[in-house]
C-alpha cells in the first residue's frame, strides 16, 4: 500500500515542474454549511487538473529503455491531457486511448499537445479492453490514471499542500473517479485530517466497489465526465476502505448547481467533476460539526464551452 513517505518522494521528483495551487476561503459557502470552508483550486494546475501530478511521478521513473518505446494512457480527457503535455514536455511518444463520445475540447487539447488519440472503443468499458490489446500490441509503458501506486502517490501531493496551506483542517472533501485523487490525499493527510469522497449518483464505482468488496464494473453517465470510470482501481479500493471516512453520492442537478455556484461566488471556472466536493457541502451531505474546518478539492476546470454555458444557464 502506498504511504506517506512514497507521497513525499512523489513530490520531490516532480519537484519544480508543477504549479502550488492556490486554496482559497469561501465566506458563503461556509455560511451555508457551517464550517470555516476552503477551496482548493486544482484547475489553476497544468493541464487544467490534479492529473499531471501522478503523470510526471511515473515519468521520473522510467527506465531508458520505457522511455525509447514510449507511453500509453487511457482517459476520459484530463488524464490524456496530462499524459501528451508529460510526455511532449520530455520528448516521449504518446498514444492515448480515449472513446467515441468523449468529450471533443479534451481529444483536441490532448492531440495538442502532440500525443495519437485511439477512439476505437465506443465508451469507457470497452475502451479498457482497447488498452489492453494495444499495450500487448505496441509495447508501450501504461501510465495509469488512477489505480499504479506512482499515480495515488502524485496525486497525493494535493493533500500535502492542503495540510500546509490550512493548519488545522479537519475534513478534506474529494471528488471520485477512479479513486486515484481520494487515495492519494487520504494517504497524504492521514492524522491530520478525516477525507470524505463525492461521487455521481450515475457514476458509482468507488461505492459499489465498497459495498461489494471489490471492484465492479459500472455504466457511469454523469455530466461530470471526469468521473465516469467504469470502475474502481484495486488499490485505490484498498486505501479507500482502511482511510477514508466515507463516500457520498451527489445528483445531477447538484453538481450543476455547484457549478454555477463556483462560477457565481468563488469565480473558479471549473468543470463539473472538479464541483463535486462543492456539490456535496451545498447539498448537506458531508457529516460536518459546527465550526470545523473543511477543504474541498476542486478538481478540475476542462469543459467544453457550450457545456458549461447549459449548465450556467439552467439548460
Amino acid at each position: 500500500m502506498v504511504d506517506r513517505a512514497d507521497v513525499e518522494a512523489a513530490r520531490e521528483a516532480i519537484a519544480g515542474r508543477l504549479h502550488r495551487t492556490p486554496t482559497f476561503s469561501s465566506l458563503t459557502l461556509g455560511a451555508r454549511t457551517g464550517a470555516n470552508v476552503y477551496l482548493k483550486a486544482e484547475l489553476f494546475q497544468k493541464t487544467g487538473s490534479f492529473k499531471p501530478r501522478g503523470v510526471l511521478t511515473n515519468l521520473a521513473a522510467l527506465t531508458p529503455q520505457e522511455r525509447e518505446r514510449g507511453v500509453i494512457g487511457i482517459s476520459a480527457g484530463n488524464h490524456a491531457q496530462a499524459l501528451a503535455w508529460g510526455a511532449a514536455s520530455e520528448g516521449l511518444d504518446a498514444l492515448l486511448v480515449m472513446w467515441s463520445g468523449a468529450s471533443e475540447a479534451k481529444i483536441a487539447a490532448t492531440r495538442g499537445y502532440g500525443a495519437e488519440v485511439d477512439l476505437e472503443a465506443s465508451g469507457p468499458t470497452d475502451a479498457f479492453a482497447r488498452l489492453d490489446q494495444l499495450v500487448e500490441a505496441t509495447g508501450r509503458t501504461l501510465v495509469h490514471p488512477f489505480d499504479h501506486p506512482r499515480t495515488i502517490a502524485g496525486q497525493g501531493t494535493v493533500g500535502l499542500e492542503v495540510i500546509e496551506d490550512v493548519p488545522g483542517v479537519d475534513v478534506v472533501v474529494v471528488p471520485i473517479g477512479g479513486g486515484g485523487l481520494i487515495a492519494g490525499v487520504a494517504t497524504a493527510v492521514a492524522g491530520n485530517a478525516r477525507v470524505v469522497g463525492v461521487e455521481p449518483d450515475t457514476s458509482t464505482a468507488m461505492h459499489d466497489a465498497l459495498e461489494a468488496g471489490k471492484p465492479v464494473p459500472v455504466d457511469p453517465r454523469s455530466v461530470a465526465d471526469g468521473l465516469n470510470a467504469p470502475f474502481a482501481g484495486t488499490n485505490t479500493l484498498e486505501i479507500v476502505r482502511e482511510r477514508v471516512e466515507g463516500v457520498v453520492l451527489v445528483t445531477e442537478a447538484e453538481l450543476e448547481a455547484a457549478m454555477r455556484f463556483l462560477y457565481t461566488h468563488a469565480k473558479l471556472a471549473c468543470e463539473a467533476a472538479g464541483a463535486a466536493s462543492t456539490a456535496a457541502l451545498l447539498a448537506g451531505k458531508v457529516p460536518l460539526e459546527q465550526g470545523e474546518t473543511v477543504v474541498a478539492v476542486v478538481s478540475g476546470g476542462n469543459v467544453a464551452p457550450e457545456t458549461a454555458v447549459a449548465i450556467l444557464a439552467g439548460r
